[in-house]
């Protein structure tokens, strides 16, 4: 029992030192695949993007949007055509952890405290 008492605090530190994988910047740039639900309904959303752009594509409507990297794993999304003062609103975007093709991301409008997640996969 004491041996287990000993080894308690060793594992509990070990357990705390594991960091999940971040290779943010195999994703600055190529082309992705956004699954999401809306309404009930999966819908997709296909991006690609540059150092400085982010093009997407949604149920047929294709924005682009200038991308501003904050670090290697935010940045933040701009529309280049916005047509309404919701569209002008920048979202931040935060690369959370990544594992072989795709990363787990959150996101918000800048200066909103909540942060929707979602993955995103790699496709080329």
């Amino acid at each position: 029992m004491k041996r287990l008492l000993l080894l308690l605090p060793i594992l509990l530190l070990m357990a705390s030192c594991f960091e999940q994988e971040r290779k943010c910047t195999d994703f600055k740039n190529g082309k992705f695949r956004f699954e999401h639900e809306i309404d009930g309904k999966k819908k997709v959303t296909l991006f690609e993007r540059t150092d400085r752009l982010e093009i997407e594509t949604f149920e047929g409507k294709t924005d682009t949007s200038t991308v501003r990297w904050l670090n290697d794993c935010e940045y933040i999304l701009q529309k280049v055509h916005a047509k309404s003062a919701a569209e002008k609103k920048a979202v931040h975007m935060k690369i959370l952890t990544t594992k072989g093709n795709s990363y787990t991301f959150e996101f918000s409008l800048v200066g909103d405290t909540q942060k929707q997640k979602g993955i995103v996969t790699k496709i080329n």
